[in-house]
Formats: C-alpha cells, structure tokens, sequence
C-alpha cells in the first residue's frame, strides 16, 4: 500500500497560542497548566517577540506603502496604533522602522538618501522647498516620524513618496485560540524562546539548557530568513611590476 500524507502545509496557521504555551510548559517538566500561569506565559511571549525586534530585521513584517505628499509640510506620521492617532500612510499602524524612500512622479521612482539625526541636524536650512531627496526617520514610543527634505513645494504636492517599512510582531491577545504572526521558519525558535523564558519563572534548573536551544534555533532561523540574490564572484586581475 502506497504512503499517503496529509496534503496540507498549515500547521503554523492553526498552531494557536495555547498550544505553543503547553508546549513551552511541557519542555521544563510542567504538564498541567493553572489560569495564571497561562497569563504569564502569554506575557512572556509577547516579551519575547518584543525582543526579537532588537536582534535584526524580520522580513516577514517588511511591507511597502504610498504617502501623498503635501505643500509645505516635512514631517509625516505612522503612528503605533488607531488609539494614537491617525497615520499619515493609509491603515500603516505599528510601523518599526522605515527602510527606504523614493519620490514617485508618474510612476518613476527616484531614491531618497536616508540620513541620521546629526546629518539632518546639520542642514543650514530645515524650511528649504523643492523636490525632496533625503530624509530622516525618529521612532519615538507611540509613532514613528519621516520627515523629508527639501520640504514638498506646491509642484510636488499631490505625488506620492513610497516607502518600505518594518511592521511591529502582532500581540499574543487574550484570545488563545488565535495563531501568532510568526512563519512557520520561525515557530521552533519561538517556542525554545518561550520555554527559555518561563523556566526563568517557574522552573530555574533548565534556564541554561533552554537557553541554548532558544539561542541555537533562533541563529538557523534568521540565517533561513529573507530571499537570496545572485552573488557574482569576479577574480581580481593582478600584473606583477616588472
């Protein structure tokens, strides 16, 4: 008789929170599962996904997005959530970062230079207008500000600027029965980081040991992230001096 297999790649889809808690419990010896434990562990992986954002860029949370420009103002808003205001990019909330910006005029796209705070901090004239071709990005608790220079004048006002932007990892919320936004490259490292976690909680003698794990699985985990590109090798033609 043939082998038959399930046909089906959606275990990460239906992989939902409180299974990925049992889990996590049931790899530092604990099987049964009290209502404030299962709290805290739900703390805790929202602590840990918190804590992924300061070990590199997730390419599963890059996304792109149109701002129209406006006379004469430089500063635009995302901010983290709708409680916090409107965002200047339409439905962009929880943005991270933003990676790269071009000015878009009939759909010919021109890159902006990203430049730091001191760069930005340097130009002799902040309220200069034109056509913008840098601009600078501060991430502050509850939104993230580009601010463009020059500053759109009325010529430009109604283009667009598109950017790329790294969006924040979605909460673990209260409700249990939901899936979490992580791919599935990246569930074996979340539940080691959780176990990691609570065994600093609950079970003190395996902290170490699920560290390592945690660490060695996230480490294949964010080498397997991203896309490939070609890599062109070309050998250096060297004449020795006569």
């Amino acid at each position: 008789m043939a082998n038959t297999t399930s046909e089906t790649t959606t275990f990460d889809k239906t992989f939902a929170i409180d299974e990925i808690i049992e889990d996590a419990f049931e790899r530092i010896g604990l099987n049964s599962v009290a209502g404030y434990q299962l709290k805290s562990a739900r703390r805790s992986l929202n602590i840990l996904f918190q804590e992924w954002a300061n070990r590199g860029l997730h390419y599963w949370e890059v996304a792109n997005n149109n701002i129209t420009l406006v006379a004469d103002q430089a500063t635009y808003t995302m901010f983290r959530s709708t409680d916090d205001g409107t965002s200047s990019a339409t439905a962009v909330y929880g943005v991270d970062d933003i990676l790269e910006a071009s000015y878009r005029n009939s759909n010919v796209d021109t890159p902006l230079t990203k430049i730091n705070r001191s760069q930005y901090q340097a130009l002799s004239n902040k309220t200069s207008t034109g056509t913008p071709s840098q601009y600078f990005v501060q991430r502050f608790i509850d939104k993230t500000t580009l601010t463009v220079y020059p500053t759109a004048d009325s010529t430009n006002a109604s283009k667009d600027l598109h950017f790329y932007y790294v969006k924040r990892i979605q909460d673990a919320d209260s409700t249990y029965t939901d899936a979490t936004d992580v791919p599935y490259r990246f569930v074996p490292c979340m539940v080691s980081g959780l176990a990691f976690y609570l065994a600093q909680k609950f079970a003190p003698d395996r902290i170490q040991a699920m560290k390592l794990y945690y660490e060695d699985e996230f480490q294949r985990a964010l080498s397997e992230d991203g896309s490939s590109t070609s890599v062109h090798i070309t050998p250096k033609t060297y004449y020795p001096g006569s």
